[in-house]
């Protein structure tokens, strides 16, 4: 039967109250039971304070505002532009074999006859070199001993090897075998820019 006046709600709590102080075993299993409760709640309470407080974000989304993000982001490396490619190949040849500029096939011409031309001194062969040199080869064959150069006449005509927009290669036959030179276009003109003596 429910209790419907406050006198007999107030003696139902006195006799809750007042059973722990009836003997030391009901003070005892009071004890008990005020530290288990009171265990458990510090077990349970920081646990769902904890949950509500710090959310679990998914990693890659924003965290909400106020809240600190314990996910470690992976980091990203990029690359802003793809690393310059080394040209290695030679340029292509503005003309085929046998089609050079005229005046660069008759410096190298001129220059050959001086070379082989040894009268003189090594001063008079360099002097009559020197017209048809850029100045730059003519201080590398300032050290260069006629005496060494053992072709004496030019055996044939120049024939073009190769022909670029600002240079030529060429090949002048001579007794003592084929003589391969490089003349360049230069403010001056076109000027050998050097030489290799080949084999007989």
């Amino acid at each position: 039967m429910p209790i419907r006046t406050n006198r007999g709600r107030a003696a139902v709590y006195r006799k809750l109250w007042g059973w722990p102080l009836r003997s030391p075993r009901h003070l005892g299993v009071a004890v008990f039971l005020a530290a288990l409760v009171l265990t458990a709640a510090g077990i349970v309470v920081p646990k769902l304070i904890g949950a509500k407080a710090a959310p679990q974000v998914p990693a890659g989304a924003a965290a909400p505002p106020g809240v600190t993000s314990l996910v470690p982001t992976p980091s990203v490396l990029t690359t802003t532009s793809p690393l310059p490619t080394r040209l290695t190949s030679t340029p292509s040849p503005t003309s085929s074999r046998g089609v050079a500029p005229a005046p660069a096939l008759e410096v190298v011409r001129q220059w050959a006859e001086q070379w082989v031309n040894h009268d003189g001194s090594a001063q008079e062969w360099l002097a009559r070199l020197r017209p048809y040199m850029t100045e730059e080869y003519a201080a590398v064959m300032a050290s260069v001993d006629p005496a060494n150069v053992l072709a004496t006449k030019v055996t044939g005509p120049v024939r073009a090897e190769a022909s670029f927009a600002k240079s030529v290669e060429a090949e002048v036959p001579t007794d003592q075998g084929t003589v391969h030179v490089t003349a360049i276009e230069t403010n001056m003109g076109w000027k050998v820019a050097a030489y290799e003596q080949g084999r007989p």
